[in-house]
């Protein structure tokens, strides 16, 4: 089986990360491609980055197709193009915000959601309602760390990202925490250990339910809305994301 993990933003020491993750909990005869996208931002904190992000995403998902892959994992919290690239993809593509959610919610009775910075609160409480993981999710609560400085060697960025999943615990009453970035896949089980709760970080449970889905033999749907994209000629820079009918 072959998943593809697909890092939406142009920074490759965070696929690599991730990556690393992936490859620790994925079934001895699964192959992670991992892969950084080419074009875009080198980190997505906004729904400008998200939205600028996309072409890159879905000409790895396009890519991943040509060269038979059997299910995708978008490595980025915000999900971004999960549908789009459904659409495109004939094996499961499963988002790493939408597999950690689901995977809380059924493991504890809430969980609370601890992200980078607080201006992504909103797109994180937006995928809970999508998700209709709204009623599980206490809080989203914010560190205010740059994704880019997740990796800082000091280890501030853990200190601070623990700390904040210990106030989820005492002020909100969350069961469990969601990690809300997919720089924080590295933590997850240190953090666990420090706060003593189930944290989930979504490379890993993404991983997992893709290769699941995979294996059941479970493809993507190809009517309504997941059909591929009508035929059409698409122009200036994007003309060679054109849709085509073969």
């Amino acid at each position: 089986m072959k998943i593809k993990l697909i890092n939406p933003n142009t920074t490759a020491r965070m696929t690599d990360t991730m990556a690393n993750c992936a490859r620790a909990v994925a079934a001895v005869d699964t192959e992670i491609v991992a892969a950084t996208s080419t074009m875009g931002p080198p980190s997505i904190e906004s729904w400008y980055d998200e939205s600028l992000a996309l072409p890159g995403l879905l000409a790895e998902v396009a890519a991943g197709e040509r060269e038979g892959v059997d299910g995708y994992v978008i490595a980025c919290f915000g999900d971004p193009g999960l549908f789009a690239a459904r659409e495109l993809a004939r094996g499961p593509v499963v988002g790493i915000a939408e597999a950690a959610m689901h995977a809380a919610s059924v493991i504890a009775p809430s969980f609370s959601v601890v992200t980078t910075l607080a201006r992504t609160a909103g797109m994180a409480w937006h995928l809970a309602e999508r998700y209709g993981m709204k009623r599980f999710c206490r809080s989203v609560r914010a560190t205010d760390i740059a994704v880019l400085d997740l990796d800082r060697p000091d280890g501030t960025a853990r200190r601070l990202i623990v700390d904040e999943c210990r106030r989820a615990l005492e002020e909100d009453g969350a069961d469990s925490i969601v990690l809300g970035c997919a720089g924080m896949a590295d933590l997850g089980r240190a953090i666990e250990d420090a706060i003593g709760v189930p944290v989930i970080e979504g490379v890993s449970a993404a991983v997992k339910w893709a290769e699941v889905l995979a294996a059941l033999g479970l493809a993507t749907a190809k009517r309504g809305e997941y059909a591929r994209p009508l035929a059409k000629r698409y122009d200036g820079p994007l003309a060679d994301f054109s849709p085509r009918n073969d």
